[in-house]
């Protein structure tokens, strides 16, 4: 799956918080996400994060 640093992730499940779009902040083995609801950051590994992927939105 191609994703890359600035994508916005919408994901298949929400984060407490209500929302389910993340923006990618840094992309390698690990992924850095932000919640683009409450602004949390969240690091863990790609391919936990691979499967949890509903959509990538690019402008």
């Amino acid at each position: 799956m191609e994703i890359f640093v600035g994508d916005r992730l919408r994901m298949k499940k929400a984060h407490p918080c209500g929302s389910s779009e993340w923006l990618v902040l840094r992309v390698g083995a690990d992924f850095r996400l932000r919640c683009l609801g409450c602004g949390r950051e969240v690091m863990g590994a790609r391919s936990k994060f691979e499967k949890n992927v509903k959509a990538v939105l690019r402008e």
